[in-house]
């Protein structure tokens, strides 16, 4: 998995590398800017501050290997992505950019975001979207890989992941998503003239087309059945008042007389 890393790193440092990355950044700051807690976890993809516009306190970042990337950011802790070194129900945030893509068995992650995560804490995953017409770039390229000629658009970094596909884990292990959306429409070009002419494609995509953009965002709410939130377990009793109250005296009536007949 760390060679997948170090491609990932290389092919950010091209024109539509960067073009994804500069979404990629601005979908994170919105998504994470407004969630509260103390524990929030990155895992995978140091190029991206996945968490700098989070507030929380405690924030970490965890990678698959020790082999880093030339200017990378060094992790806080380095993991398998099953198997977290966390308790479970420990963490409020736990961010995934692009690390089910590099993963082996990405559902087995998925399943350990779950267990650390709180109930009611987030989940947020960022991927290539394979409908795509940079999905479709790279599809052809391994086919022409085949027949021995042709070059990759995309890393080689693993399996790409369905946006319905993702949404159904998420549903099997009790999320709840909340937001979904993609971007990046560009065409799967190299260069950045050649970007730069078709950044109309983005306006008209979100419009017209958004199933089919480059990569796609998801924000989803850990759930548990059965769980409810009250207050206090009992009230505390009331309190029997002990000080003299006046009580005011009712007059007596007068009898009635009864009257005779003679």
């Amino acid at each position: 998995m760390s060679d997948a890393i170090i491609g990932m790193h290389e092919w950010f440092e091209t024109p539509p590398g960067r073009y994804l990355l500069e979404w990629e950044r601005a979908q994170f700051d919105r998504a994470v800017a407004d969630i509260f807690g103390y524990h929030a976890l990155q895992l995978g993809l140091p190029e991206l501050d996945a968490l700098a516009a989070n507030r929380m306190p405690h924030k970490f970042l965890g990678l698959p290997g020790p082999r880093l990337a030339p200017g990378a950011r060094r992790p806080h802790l380095v993991t398998d992505f099953a198997a977290l070194p966390f308790e479970a129900n420990s963490m409020d945030l736990v961010v995934l950019p692009h690390s089910l893509e590099l993963n082996a068995d990405p559902h087995a992650t998925l399943r350990e975001v779950e267990r650390v995560l709180m109930p009611e804490g987030k989940v947020v995953v960022c991927c290539l979207n394979p409908a795509s017409l940079w999905g479709l770039r790279q599809r052809r390229a391994h086919l022409y890989r085949r027949l021995g000629f042709g070059q990759l658009f995309l890393p080689d970094a693993g399996e790409f992941i369905g946006y319905r596909r993702l949404r159904d884990w998420l549903r099997l292990l009790n999320f709840e998503v909340e937001t979904g959306s993609f971007g990046c429409w560009r065409p799967a070009l190299a260069t950045d003239r050649w970007l730069d002419r078709f950044e109309w494609m983005d306006q008209a995509g979100e419009r017209w087309w958004p199933i089919f953009g480059a990569a796609y965002f998801i924000v989803a709410t850990k759930r548990v059945r059965g769980l409810k939130l009250i207050g206090k377990l009992w009230k505390p009793a009331k309190s029997i008042a002990t000080a003299p109250v006046p009580l005011a005296n009712r007059r007596p009536q007068p009898e009635m007389q009864q009257e005779t007949l003679v």
